[in-house]
């Protein structure tokens, strides 16, 4: 009997009914998972509230809530997809702003990845190596709320990680460009490093592209355009390291273009 009654400890509970709970216990419950990481947990209830009780702030807040667990849970389409059906349903809310703040956070951390929050040391990726299509699109959330909603709280962050995706989306071009230089195709490697610098001439990777243009152009024997190129990084960063670089590179012989 002993044996019996200690067996029994191991088997699992019976789920609680939840026939008759209120919208109230329903977010209560829900918001005490999340505050713990059960957001499988959350989800599961929030989602029975939002059914159970269609109509009123309970659900509105619970689809809102969904969208916040979905991205703490690393799921970025499923957090996107959840803000963009709120947004939908509730465009005059007063917390729209906040689902806009989400949508744009899951596709920052879909394109920085979340596998990359456990490696360390070189083992790293720069953000800007990959695919800039998730930066963009966070750029275009953060834009939006912030020029629809200039005053929200979620203002100032989504402006600083503006300048950052700038600056992210501009080195993506600069990798290509390099991409094309080590594979010495010199002409898609001079495109990608000048639409770098003019479309993003306030960023930290116009020196590098300068830099790249450059190169670019000393490779195709077009010394006007290279010589133009390092003017302008010698003007914008007399202190570069990419300067010493240029005068050490040599014209390919002509043989090279054939």
């Amino acid at each position: 009997m002993l044996t019996a009654l200690s067996a029994c400890e191991f088997l699992p509970k019976a789920e609680e009914d939840k026939t008759n709970w209120s919208a109230n216990k329903f977010y209560s419950e829900a918001k005490e998972k999340l505050s713990v990481g059960s957001y499988d947990q959350a989800i599961e209830l929030l989602e029975a509230l939002e059914a159970r009780y269609p109509y009123g702030r309970y659900a509105q807040q619970a689809q809102l809530e969904i969208a916040y667990a979905h991205y703490k849970d690393r799921e970025p389409a499923s957090a996107i997809a959840a803000a963009d059906r709120f947004m939908k349903l509730h465009p005059n809310h007063p917390n729209v702003d906040y689902a806009y703040y989400i949508k744009g956070l899951a596709n920052y951390h879909d394109n920085w990845g979340y596998a990359r929050m456990f490696m360390i040391g070189p083992l790293k990726q720069d953000m800007s190596e990959r695919d800039s299509k998730a930066s963009r699109e966070s750029f275009d959330d953060f834009r939006e709320l912030v020029r629809r909603f200039p005053d929200s709280k979620y203002a100032p962050d989504s402006r600083q990680r503006m300048a950052h995706l700038l600056n992210v989306i501009a080195m993506n071009e600069v990798h290509v460009a390099r991409y094309y230089m080590k594979r010495k195709a010199y002409i898609a490697a001079a495109n990608r490093a000048q639409y770098a610098v003019s479309e993003y001439p306030r960023t930290p990777a116009t020196e590098e592209a300068l830099f790249l243009m450059s190169q670019a152009y000393n490779a195709l024997g077009m010394r006007d355009l290279s010589d133009d190129a390092e003017r302008v990084l010698k003007q914008n960063f007399p202190e570069s390291e990419f300067l010493q670089e240029i005068h050490e590179t040599e014209t390919p012989p002509w043989w090279k273009f054939w």
